[in-house]
């Protein structure tokens, strides 16, 4: 057993180096190829030091920082060799490539970066909290009561944009002597503002369900991940309705820490080809793609586990259902929507077409949503979330000039 498993630790490091080489050699022509960024240009740096496992963190953003850059430069610092191929190849913001801290400062004396953006806690960060003169600000990658959310480490950054009322809550509960009126801003969720995209199927009579699992956790009290435990059975019981379309968009991460995760979701993925198969009308989707927002605004119903979907379905304001976790460790903050959200226990997955029918009949659940809605987003009319995340911006970088204009005398 243990030769086996050096073996397959042996297999995956060689071809994380041959797709780290790969990578290498592209990125070298990529940035052989294009045009040097602009000087003292960009007044927004996005910090990112991980490889492509995380770009889904920096994918979400590309829209809503898109549209801020009209206003302020926007630019990526990508600190890994992957990590900046991808964000190169997806060509929606430019990237300044950084792998040493020299490189960092390098980019820095070049541009007149006045804040700079970190979307997660990625130790490396630590490194770029070294310069001064500008401010540093948590943007996270998601709304949620996962315990990440309450994280001292909010505490390393100047300031932090937060979604709402729910998230200033949880942070007052956790973090000590921390002024979160002064050091937080409400912006919502700028992201809904761009839930669009084309469908890759027809619209139909079908009730489309889309089930959202999170990756399986790296310890007890993070195994949120509902794919082992609810996934196969949930699957199997809509494909088998001929009324359902499914769209599963499984965490990229899905089984990085347990084979047996990801080995049951190759079989939900097989089984959606086979239920494709013997019915073409069905067009069931398996959703690895970079852009998440059709997906949310698309289904009638969706199947999330504990995880930022849960509030990325909520800010649609559409019915969902939250898989409770199988595993009694797992922690679970019942203080604000998980108090009163339609759970789905692992015991009662093979009933989900009873479950969906009785979420989408049930009249009060379009109040509930509303209430939880406004708690965790505020005004979600389209368009307002955006406002309030250019005026945070816009604080910032008065306050940014009054400081350099107090400190330059």
């Amino acid at each position: 057993m243990s030769l086996a498993r050096d073996a397959r630790l042996a297999v995956g490091l060689l071809r994380k180096a041959l797709a780290t080489r790969r990578a290498r050699i592209d990125l070298r022509r990529a940035l052989a190829e294009r045009a040097p960024l602009p000087q003292k240009h960009f007044r927004i740096a996005v910090y990112f030091a991980d490889g492509p496992v995380n770009m889904y963190q920096m994918r979400q953003w590309y829209a809503p920082l898109r549209e801020l850059a009209n206003e302020w430069p926007v630019l990526v610092i990508s600190r890994a060799i992957r990590g900046a191929d991808a964000l190169l190849r997806d060509d929606a913001l430019p990237v300044a490539f950084a792998p040493t801290v020299g490189d960092v400062e390098a980019v820095l004396d070049e541009q007149d970066v006045r804040i700079v953006f970190y979307v997660n806690q990625n130790p490396r960060n630590f490194q770029m909290f070294r310069y001064g003169r500008r401010w540093h600000v948590f943007i996270n990658h998601g709304e949620s009561d996962k315990m990440y959310m309450t994280t001292n480490q909010f505490k390393a950054y100047d300031y932090a944009f937060v979604a709402g009322d729910a998230a200033r809550a949880r942070l007052s509960r956790t973090l000590w002597d921390y002024d979160l009126d002064h050091r937080t801003f409400s912006i919502g969720r700028p992201q809904a503002d761009h839930y669009s995209g084309e469908l890759p199927y027809v619209p139909d009579e079908r009730t489309v369900v889309l089930y959202a699992p999170t990756w399986e956790g790296d310890r007890p009290s993070a195994h949120y991940g509902s794919i082992l435990t609810h996934g196969e059975a949930l699957i199997s019981a809509l494909a088998a309705t001929g009324r359902h379309r499914i769209i599963y968009r499984p965490h990229p991460r899905s089984g990085v820490v347990d084979p047996a995760y990801g080995a049951a979701n190759e079989r939900i993925v097989s089984a959606l080809a086979a239920a494709n198969a013997a019915d073409p009308t069905a067009r069931h989707v398996h959703d690895t793609g970079a852009a998440l927002g059709w997906q949310l605004a698309a289904a009638d119903v969706a199947v999330v586990d504990i995880s930022a979907m849960v509030y990325d379905r909520l800010a649609a304001g559409k019915p969902l259902l939250v898989t409770r976790p199988a595993d009694p460790e797992a922690l679970v903050d019942d203080t604000g929507y998980l108090s009163s959200c339609e759970w789905l226990d692992a015991d009662s997955a093979g009933a989900i077409v009873t479950r969906t029918d009785e979420v989408l009949a049930d009249p009060d659940a379009v109040a509930r949503l509303d209430h939880w809605v406004r708690y965790y987003f505020g005004d979600t009319t389209p368009g307002a979330s955006t406002r309030r995340f250019h005026a945070a911006v816009r604080t910032l970088m008065q306050r940014w000039e009054e400081r350099d204009a107090a400190t330059s005398v």
